[in-house]
């Protein structure tokens, strides 16, 4: 509140003492009552939620902790812990998924995306908007063969849908769970699956997005059928695909950009939500490619290097320093 109001505050013996403009001290002074009110309800943030909502507090002025707290419980229905953002792109992400039939949630790791996509398709299911939640991954391996992998296809591929399951045994009873997974309520496949389904009266999330093709996003993106919602994550900074320019989330964005239904959401490292190290490896990564990209070709020696036809191409060697005598 001191950082984003302008504002000195000081605990007293018997007061919180708060000087700074008129309109920053009349929303503290909102804040403490409504963080008062909510106490006596027997509402205590915990977990950085608290923190979060400060944020998104002192970001808009209309903004107030009761009604975030109210939207949270809203959205919350029958989930064991609350649906809350922490981040102004995270609300506006939530908002969007609310108000649109398709959203994309682009952005770093930690931000949330697919954790509050699981979230409010669990939150629109219990309120009878939808009837079953489908969760879609791209099965990319890092290194590795699928073929290779001990045990049957469901085996072999589950691995790669562990994050989706994670988020749904964190908002949802283990019994719960198992239940609809059983009864197929909740379904999680790989993407391969999805071919020639038309999935109607359905939550839709593909995961990991950023390793799709052009084509496999394509065919997802036709898969939506009537009463249906779709929700679309990835990271564009970590691509696993041979070729990352032929990402179908790069593509997406590029062309659907503008069509009507379909929202953009774009995250940005201060949206990390996990361990405050998670914002800063985040940062210096993204430090060091904008020094990569700016490194002149003029450091080094020109040399040909043979492309894949007749025609020679030419690249920038560096100039590596003497050895020590």
């Amino acid at each position: 509140m001191e950082d984003s109001l302008g504002v000195r505050i000081d605990l007293r013996s018997d007061a919180v003492h708060v000087e700074g403009p008129e309109d920053a001290i009349a929303r503290v002074r909102r804040i403490f009552q409504d963080f008062e009110a909510l106490r006596r309800q027997g509402v205590h943030p915990h977990n950085g939620e608290l923190n979060g909502m400060l944020r998104l507090v002192v970001a808009d002025p209309a903004t107030t902790l009761r009604s975030l707290v109210d939207a949270g419980k809203q959205r919350s229905a029958g989930v064991k812990r609350t649906v809350q953002p922490r981040s102004v792109n995270q609300r506006k992400y939530v908002e969007a998924i609310e108000q649109n039939d398709m959203v994309f949630g682009v952005g770093p790791a930690g931000t949330g995306k697919t954790y509050l996509a699981v979230a409010m398709a669990v939150s629109a299911m219990n309120a009878k908007k939808v009837s079953r939640i489908v969760l879609v991954r791209p099965a990319v391996e890092a290194g590795e063969r699928l073929g290779f992998l001990p045990g049957s296809l469901q085996e072999k591929v589950d691995p790669y849908l562990r994050p989706l399951y994670d988020a749904l045994y964190d908002l949802l009873e283990p019994e719960k769970v198992e239940k609809m997974l059983e009864k197929n309520v909740i379904e999680v496949a790989p993407l391969a699956f999805m071919r020639g389904r038309t999935l109607n009266d359905a939550f839709i999330i593909m995961d990991e997005a950023q390793n799709t093709t052009v084509e496999q996003m394509k065919m997802f993106l036709t898969r939506m059928g009537n009463n249906s919602k779709a929700v679309i994550t990835g990271d564009i900074t970590q691509i696993d695909l041979p070729n990352p320019r032929k990402s179908g989330l790069l593509d997406a964005i590029n062309i659907l950009d503008g069509v009507e239904g379909i929202h953009f959401c774009h995250f940005e490292d201060s949206d990390v939500v996990r361990h405050a190290l998670v914002q800063r490896i985040v940062r210096a990564y993204d430090s060091a490619k904008s020094q990569q990209q700016e490194l002149p070709l003029g450091l080094g020696e020109a040399i040909a290097v043979p492309s894949q036809g007749h025609e020679s191409r030419t690249v920038a060697q560096p100039q590596l320093p003497a050895k020590p005598q």
